[in-house]
């Protein structure tokens, strides 16, 4: 189905929906009630990879229920959505709606990109794409109106996929003003340049700032021939190591948020999502910067992920977030996918430290039979894994309890990596190998020598 003539009463029914729905839809009370915070600890949201598909509906043919299947049949279509398609309009409702509901105070919500669908290039528009992102942005700000979001742009962002710009563009035009009210002229004015911003987190409580620097990763996304061979697209570089050397001057902390992370994918041998110059380039400077950036959080892989940086000594720097998706869409080939996921963070108030995840999620297949959307608590980062807290070297020591035969840790890491999908999901051998390496080695010198301490290095 071609989205270019048909957005225009999608977008109106999808409105028409959410303001009938709304505040109608059943929210699961499964979770623990919202604990009692310390007044030290603050909380944010993380959202990531939305990949609304307009054109989802229940249909006979099954072929057709939505386009992001590629005329593959939906298994087993329900209102929430299919593994094989990304998601209705009421999947991310359930999503929000739970947020809205679930009593958690936040100070704020990070979102990483990716609003459109999994569909081809020649049944989407810049204007489709637009429309898009524009409809997920007013049901975020008419749920949450006095909620402070930081938004990140994802590779899917754009018309056509992949190729974001290193100007300015009638995409970055638009987001920008769709996002005028949460962010700031400056943070605006570079929005439009190309496609990132910087911006600091009110805070009545702390002299100290934390920033919010919201990178274009997509530019260095190794599908984007429009980058190709550039050494600094859009001088994206250059400003960020001008922006982190004004923080270190001003004492600020940071949290870094972008779409396609830096790093090895753990899920295939010696290959990055971004192309090998970008990502060593990026690492360098969080290397550099290591002592004010209090965390990293991106999207794109669609699984639940950790990694951590470590400096040129071997001890642990950064922690590294990757979030799972809202959107379960899987294609055809492949045997596992995700549960739809989000997130709520922990952090100290004091110091910006990260203290804790709490992840939530959807049992798609559960929510279908029951027509109702009950979101669960899937887990709480340190009572799962028994550590204290979020710090780099905490994650490290349990990086390296992984690497023991038969963990039972990295089993659980394992399940939570695609949101409790299926339990009976097993890695071992290379799997293992791959997951682990991604996790310790952020760099190709430390990545290949763990492939090579595994044998692995020269495999074809």
């Amino acid at each position: 189905m071609d989205l270019r003539g048909t957005f225009s009463w999608a977008c109106c029914l999808l409105s028409s929906l959410y303001i009938s729905s709304a505040f109608a839809l059943p929210v699961g009370n499964s979770s623990p009630v919202a604990e009692i915070l310390d007044p030290a600890v603050g909380q944010f949201w993380h959202v990531t990879d939305l990949h609304l598909d307009p054109t989802y509906h229940i249909t006979e043919d099954h072929t057709k229920v939505c386009s992001s299947s590629h005329g593959a049949n939906a298994s087993n279509p329900g209102p929430f959505g299919d593994f094989l398609c990304d998601s209705p309009y009421q999947l991310i409702l359930s999503a929000f709606n739970f947020i809205k509901s679930s009593g958690q105070q936040a100070s704020f919500m990070i979102w990483t990109g990716d609003s459109p669908p999994h569909i081809p290039v020649k049944e989407l528009s810049t204007d489709v794409v637009i429309n898009v992102i524009g409809n997920m942005t007013t049901t975020i700000q008419s749920l949450f109106p006095n909620l402070q979001v930081f938004p990140a742009l994802g590779n899917h962002d754009y018309w056509p996929q992949d190729q974001l710009p290193i100007s300015s563009s009638k995409v970055y035009d638009a987001v920008a003003n769709f996002w005028k009210p949460w962010l700031s002229e400056e943070a605006i004015h570079t929005l439009r340049k190309g496609g990132f911003y910087s911006q600091t987190v009110p805070s009545h409580r702390n002299p100290q700032s934390l920033r919010i620097i919201s990178l274009n990763t997509n530019l260095y996304y190794s599908p984007n021939n429009v980058t190709l061979n550039q050494t600094d697209p859009a001088n994206q570089f250059e400003w960020l190591e001008n922006t982190l050397k004004s923080s270190r001057q001003n004492k600020e902390k940071v949290y870094v948020i972008a779409h396609v992370p830096v790093g090895y994918l753990p899920y295939s041998r010696n290959t990055t999502a971004m192309r090998e110059y970008y990502n060593e380039k990026l690492i360098g400077i969080f290397h550099k910067y290591s002592d004010i950036i209090a965390g990293q959080f991106y999207g794109h892989t669609h699984r639940d992920s950790i990694m951590v940086l470590s400096d040129s000594k071997g001890n642990p720097v950064s922690s590294l977030f990757v979030a799972p998706a809202v959107t379960p869409v899987k294609s055809v080939k492949e045997k596992f996918t995700n549960n739809p996921g989000i997130r709520l963070f922990q952090y100290d108030l004091n110091d910006y430290r990260l203290l804790d995840t709490w992840q939530y999620y959807l049992n798609l297949t559960e929510a279908n039979m029951k027509e109702e959307p009950s979101w669960k608590l899937e887990y709480i980062l340190t009572k799962a894994y028994g550590i204290e807290d979020l710090q780099p070297k905490n994650l490290y020591e349990l990086a390296k309890q992984f690497t023991v035969l038969d963990n039972k840790q990295f089993l659980t890491y394992y399940k939570h990596f695609f949101v409790s999908y299926d339990s009976d999901i097993m890695c071992s051998g290379d799997c293992k190998t791959f997951q682990i390496c991604a996790i310790m080695n952020l760099d190709q010198e430390s990545y290949a020598n763990c492939l090579e301490q595994y044998g692995l290095w020269h495999m074809q």
